[in-house]
């Protein structure tokens, strides 16, 4: 159990070693057995890291299964996970295999594509287990790659123009972080998070370029850090790289890329902005609710407008992490709690609406709405599955979806009813587009020649989409299952961060 994360982290890794080092050829034999490969390594990962959650304590604040060795140049190889960490671990380990089940059909460089899929699940583990920050960076900048490779290489036909422009976003994002984490260790004289945790940087306003920063220090240190997490979550209005991403994407490609990357800058947002720059982050926040809020309607409208499925449910997601971003900056455990629920219920729902969509485009190999319609005469188990997680991306009760929506919405209530009443107006939008979608593809009479020969879901399919409806339906009637694990942990950190706030800096800020 000393080496649970590193074996949970580096399983997929050795797994693609395996494929570049040992098998050969391209034959489908050799194809099928690249396939195989990496669902058995996928799923391995899964069951191991069950055993981590079968270990953890959620009682226990502080993090939990660390290991710290030496590395290099003075630096520290340290892992660890907490409340908020481990169930992200869990989501990623959780989805895999599902996502290596939906490539069955990839035909092209199958072996390169498996590697791509196993080295970006390690790098996805790592981020959200390190303990170190530059640990921190390598894993979260490293994630990079291979889905750069994965867009540019098995994408659509705009692939290298989404694929630049997805990592340009993103890596150019970061780069600010990097400077802040060189100043912090330049500060604190160390690079391990949890000792910077407890590490107070400076909040003495002083005056830049003639301009007066509140915060001083810790506003500087925590822009740096948002203008990478803004980036990744993505924020309005620096999401425009996530469209393109996604619609030239394969569809294992968008499931990742929806399911946990963009989750990375919600936990960056916990882990780092609220509990190592309270000042900066409280200075900044009534900036991020109404961003926020102007994401969740702004998005939702150009939904509406879209004429491709994947576009459409790529803005979606903005929408989405409009709501996390509101209720991390909530500061309250209401809202907090509701941020990640609602990122743990948006990897389920939203890979499950990216696969929907990659069922019809198997058979069509068109994302076009106009394409489609009346699909329900030829598949209604599709209809059905797909009618499903409509209803969850909406929020509808019983489903995972409303209870990540409704907790936090109520705290960000407790904070600032405009902000909140406007992002209610968003819920009203997501059912219009939503609902629009599932109409124009599913219902109404086939009247479409190409559409009457089409075929219903196959047991691969189904088998893929059966986990997604359970714990989509599972965590909506069933919350505490998540409440439970992460609850501690939100309240040793809302309460740190109202501790460490400085009176006059609250009232500064306006809070």
């Amino acid at each position: 159990m000393e080496n649970l994360l590193s074996i949970i982290t580096f399983l997929p890794l050795v797994a693609a070693l395996v494929l570049a080092l040992f098998l050969r050829g391209n034959d489908p034999a050799a194809q099928r057995n690249a396939k195989w490969v990496a669902l058995l390594a996928t799923g391995a990962t899964f069951v191991v890291s069950l055993f981590l959650l079968a270990g953890f304590d959620p009682a226990n604040t502080g993090f939990q299964f660390v290991e710290e060795r030496n590395w290099i140049m003075g630096l520290h190889y340290k892992l660890g996970v907490d409340g908020i960490s481990v169930l992200f671990v869990l989501l990623t380990t959780f989805l895999m295999p599902l996502t290596i089940g939906a490539c069955w059909g990839v035909e092209s460089r199958v072996k390169e594509y498996m590697i791509a899929m196993l080295l970006l699940e390690s790098l996805m583990i790592g981020v959200f287990v390190a303990l170190d920050l530059v640990l921190f960076y390598l894993f979260f900048e490293a994630g990079l790659i291979p889905m750069f490779l994965i867009i540019g290489i098995w994408g659509g036909k705009e692939r290298i123009y989404a694929a630049f422009k997805f990592f340009l976003y993103t890596f150019l994002g970061s780069v600010l972080m990097l400077v802040a984490m060189i100043s912090m260790y330049f500060s604190a004289g160390t690079t391990d998070i949890v000792q910077l945790l407890g590490h107070e940087f400076a909040s003495d306003t002083f005056s830049l370029l003639g301009i007066q920063i509140v915060g001083g220090m810790q506003t500087l240190l925590f822009l740096a850090f948002f203008a990478s997490f803004a980036v990744k979550m993505p924020m309005w209005p620096v999401h425009t790289w996530l469209p393109d991403a996604h619609v030239q994407a394969p569809t294992a490609g968008s499931v990742v890329l929806a399911a946990v990357l963009l989750k990375m800058g919600g936990y960056g947002f916990l882990r780092f902005s609220l509990p190592m720059f309270p000042v900066g982050a409280d200075v900044v926040a009534p900036l991020v609710l109404w961003l926020s809020a102007i994401a969740i309607v702004y998005t939702s409208l150009v939904a509406l407008a879209q004429s491709d499925m994947k576009k459409l449910i790529a803005y979606s997601s903005v929408a989405h992490m409009g709501f996390v971003t509101m209720g991390i900056f909530a500061f309250n455990k209401q809202g907090i709690d509701g941020a990640i629920f609602q990122m743990l219920s948006h990897g389920f729902i939203s890979g499950a609406l990216f696969l929907c969509v990659g069922v019809i485009y198997d058979r069509m190999h068109t994302r076009e709405i106009e394409a489609y319609g009346g699909i329900v005469n030829r598949m209604p188990v599709y209809a059905l599955i797909f009618m499903f997680f409509t209803m969850a991306n909406v929020g509808l009760p019983g489903t995972s979806g409303f209870v990540g929506e409704f907790l936090t919405l109520v705290g960000i209530f407790q904070v600032n009813t405009w902000v909140a009443t406007v992002a209610t107006s968003g819920v009203i939008l997501s059912a219009a587009y939503a609902l629009w979608l599932y109409r124009r593809v599913v219902l109404g009479d086939l009247i479409k020649e190409s559409l009457k020969s089409i075929t219903d879901m196959g047991t691969r399919e189904k088998l893929i989409f059966a986990p997604l409806v359970v714990m989509t339906l599972l965590l909506g009637v069933y919350p505490s299952l998540v409440t439970d694990i992460i609850g501690p942990s939100v309240t040793a950190l809302v309460t740190d961060y109202h501790a460490s706030l400085p009176a006059q800096i609250a009232v500064v800020a306006g809070h």
